[in-house]
């Protein structure tokens, strides 16, 4: 089995966009700003049971030392 030679996709050429689609990409683009830890914050509190799940969470105890 052989296969074409990939290429790089061009957007202007392959990917047909209007001005509408690009001023709602843009609109709708994930933001980050200064308030992070807020935003990290809000997400966090969205999952039940956050405190218990990490005090169940696996740990490392016991196993021998890992050495490079």
């Amino acid at each position: 089995m052989t296969s074409r030679k990939s290429e790089l996709l061009d957007l202007e050429k392959d990917i047909p966009t209007t001005p509408e689609d690009i001023r709602a990409l843009r609109e709708n683009r994930p933001k980050v700003g200064e308030d992070w830890l807020n935003q990290l914050t809000r997400v966090s509190q969205q999952i039940p049971n956050l405190e218990e799940i990490i005090r169940k969470r696996r740990t490392f105890e016991g196993c021998e030392p890992f050495e490079l």
